[in-house]
């Protein structure tokens, strides 16, 4: 057997592509919490207050480009043991998306800061209970959306309207994918009120992951219908 031929066994076999989505994990976890650790930092020393609901969101800021390089690193991931480099991605994915995302994740934050603190004053305002019904479904189909959004964004290269509009649209389209992506928000928002928001960011990288899986038809029709 040749030297060649032993290597490709190597680094093709179950045990290794396992080994390599194991390592490269872990790594674009490492990258993503240094992308991120300014906001992270900041965020957990804010008080329950609504008056920090803006600056919550501004701590926020850094984790959409963050988590935007952590889904380019892994959709580009070498499944080959042998030739991993998950942070080498990571780093190219975030200098190439970074001013496409914010595009996208500034005018979210800035929604989602809204309704935040029209949750928070909800009682004093005097509105009928319905309209805290019709915030949380704005709530869930912003996160929704703001998912599409970055699962485009971080792969394919749109200007920031056109982005939003295939985010609203892939809603719709693929509604397997978008139901597919509402336990994971369920999960990430559970380990946030559990936890903090750190135990959240520790399993950025899994939950990229999952993301990536569950957008796979939104991937392939993007590909296919809407790129040369």
């Amino acid at each position: 057997m040749s030297e060649v031929t032993a290597g490709r066994r190597f680094g093709e076999g179950p045990l290794s592509r396992a080994s390599a989505l194991i390592y490269t994990l872990l790594v674009v976890e490492g990258m993503f919490l240094v992308a991120a650790a300014p906001g992270l930092v900041a965020l957990p020393l804010l008080g329950q207050d609504v008056s920090n609901v803006p600056l919550a969101a501004l701590c926020a800021l850094p984790l959409g480009p963050a988590l935007s390089a952590a889904l380019y690193a892994l959709r580009h991931r070498s499944r080959d043991l042998t030739d991993l480099h998950p942070a080498a991605a990571f780093w190219r994915g975030y200098k190439a998306n970074v001013r496409g995302v914010l595009k996208i994740w500034i005018p979210w934050l800035a929604g989602v800061a809204i309704i935040g603190m029209n949750f928070a004053n909800f009682a004093a305002a005097g509105v009928p209970g319905w309209w805290a019904v019709l915030l949380g479904l704005v709530a869930v189909a912003a996160m929704l959306w703001v998912a599409n959004a970055l699962v485009i964004a971080s792969l394919f290269e749109f200007r920031a309207v056109d982005v939003a509009r295939l985010a609203a649209y892939f809603l719709m389209r693929h509604p397997k994918a978008t139901l597919g992506n509402v336990p994971l928000l369920v999960v990430a928002g559970g380990v946030t009120l559990i936890g903090t928001e750190l135990a959240a960011a520790v399993l950025a990288s899994a939950f990229a992951a999952v993301l990536l899986w569950n957008s796979r038809p939104v991937i392939a029709e993007v590909q296919e219908e809407f790129t040369a």
